[in-house]
């Protein structure tokens, strides 16, 4: 390939906090529409690359690779770089390794012939907007976001760039190992229209790997696996799969592909693929103080070993509530199948009044509100036990300034739930509001959406932001063409 340009998505944790660590549990991963683009081009130097992510300052990384004897390859920084990428560095020495073990020393040698130039950006949502949005005079609302160029400038070098828990490094870690893999002919183009091929599992594979390698640890995985596989009910692969790699020094001892293998049987992750209910849409929003996440997650481990049997029964119960939110928001997508008229028709009548409101009525179909006030309760159960953990492990999951800041949310007409995504924290939030049909005829200022927009722009106790993703339809990462990518091409030249 002369261009190879592939994108990844992000993500929201909606339900399965700190349980999806647990391989018992299920966590509930929606992906979103704001995604890493990789571009890989051919470079001006053999066996030369050029790494630049144009958003951030200083952000050029400069390499040689070296093909040694054998299966031996060595991805080696010029000295004279000012900053380093670990993210990066690692993904490509590992892909390069494993590209070699699947295709050949010649065949590696053959595409680094001329060197390679790569390009790495993330759309706006993966950063916080506040200083462009004042900057530019506008109001943090959502028609403002659309304001702000494609892959916006941050002002700021990449140590110092304020994320908002979208996962940008495990999307910009899988956009870069599939590019790679797609750009040596390692997997094929024609395989991703196949969610569970087997070069699609490599890929996933190959980026937990790597990006557990880079951070130092073996995660859960999730936000690797739904920028993979799109929006699913994640269950983890046991940690045990990658202990020889991650404790390897000086080069494996053994074949990459031996572990990464899909047929290899100890990646038992169980991916099951998850949509939100029609006419809704999912709404995020950043909020003015990130949350360590490490350091909350190992206090409430520390509690739940601590607390034994009471601290595993707690999380049976919250387990439960995941998996029945989960089910049910499936449900309405089956609802709406069955008869797509009365299901438009009882959300517009949803949508007028808060979830505590909801009832039955003449006008609505019977099903479809138990379901949507079901959805509601599950949600708000999930939020309490959350707050409930997190008191017990002496950590702010939702804290007091966030249970505020929800509570006028779910308050609104027309919101199912809402919480804080993954590890909580002063981080994020989410809401879900059901969003209806342009035949429902509803005033753009009685919108669902509109009412929680309103909510977020008069609050004063958090400076609330919000993020233009939604939900993505697309299963994960994709082949694209760069002109299709509004604002890709600028940045590129």
């Amino acid at each position: 390939m002369s261009e190879t340009v592939v994108s990844a998505s992000g993500k929201v944790l909606v339900a399965g906090g700190y349980l999806v660590l647990d391989p018992k549990y299920s966590g509930l991963v929606v992906s979103t529409s704001s995604r890493f683009y990789t571009c890989i081009r051919k470079g001006s130097a053999s066996q030369k690359i050029v790494v630049k992510s144009p958003q951030f300052q200083e952000a050029t990384w400069n390499y040689s690779v070296e093909v040694g004897e054998g299966e031996n390859v060595d991805v080696v920084q010029s000295s004279s770089d000012s900053s380093k990428n670990k993210f990066v560095h690692l993904a490509l020495q590992k892909t390069f390794r494993l590209v070699l073990e699947l295709k050949g020393r010649e065949h590696v040698a053959n595409v680094l012939r001329d060197g390679l130039d790569i390009t790495i950006a993330g759309d706006n949502d993966f950063y916080s907007q506040r200083a462009k949005l004042g900057e530019l005079g506008l109001k943090p609302i959502l028609s403002s976001l659309s304001k702000i160029p494609p892959f916006a400038h941050t002002g700021v070098k990449l140590s110092d760039v304020h994320k908002t828990g979208l996962g940008s490094s495990a999307a910009l870690i899988t956009s870069l190992v599939a590019a790679l893999l797609l750009h040596f002919n390692a997997i094929s183009v024609a395989s991703l229209d196949d969610l569970l091929s087997s070069d699609r599992q490599l890929a996933h594979n190959a980026a937990q790997f790597i990006h557990c390698l880079a951070q130092g640890k073996v995660g859960s995985g999730f936000d690797v696996s739904a920028a993979i596989f799109g929006s699913q009910l994640y269950r983890r692969f046991e940690p045990s799969v990658i202990d020889g790699l991650m404790s390897a020094t000086g080069g494996e001892s053994g074949k990459l592909i031996d572990t990464l293998s899909p047929s290899n049987k100890a990646w038992n992750y169980v991916v099951k693929p998850f949509q939100l209910p029609p006419c809704t849409r999912l709404m995020l929003a950043d909020v003015d103080a990130g949350s360590d996440t490490p350091s909350l997650v190992g206090k409430v481990l520390k509690w739940r070993q601590a607390e034994g049997e009471a601290a595993h029964l707690f999380w049976d119960q919250l387990g439960s509530s995941n998996d029945s939110l989960a089910k049910v928001l499936l449900s309405l997508t089956d609802l709406y199948a069955e008869d797509k008229a009365a299901y438009e028709e009882t959300i517009a009548i949803l949508s007028r009044a808060p979830a505590e409101q909801w009832s039955f009525s003449a006008n609505g179909s019977v099903p479809i509100v138990t379901a949507f006030q079901a959805s509601y309760a599950y949600a708000e159960d999930i939020r309490s036990r959350m707050r409930e953990m997190g008191s017990r492990a002496g950590v702010p999951i939702e804290p007091p300034e966030q249970t505020e800041l929800l509570n006028a949310c779910i308050a609104q007409p027309g919101v199912v739930g809402c919480g804080v995504p993954g590890a909580g924290g002063y981080d994020a939030i989410w809401v879900l509001v059901l969003d209806p049909p342009q035949s429902a005829q509803t005033k753009e200022d009685e919108r669902p959406l509109h009412h929680v927009e309103n909510v977020w722009a008069s609050w004063t106790k958090l400076d609330v932001s919000p993020l233009s993703a939604t939900e993505s339809f697309e299963k994960g990462f994709r082949l694209e063409k760069t002109d299709d990518i509004p604002g890709l091409r600028g940045i590129l030249s």
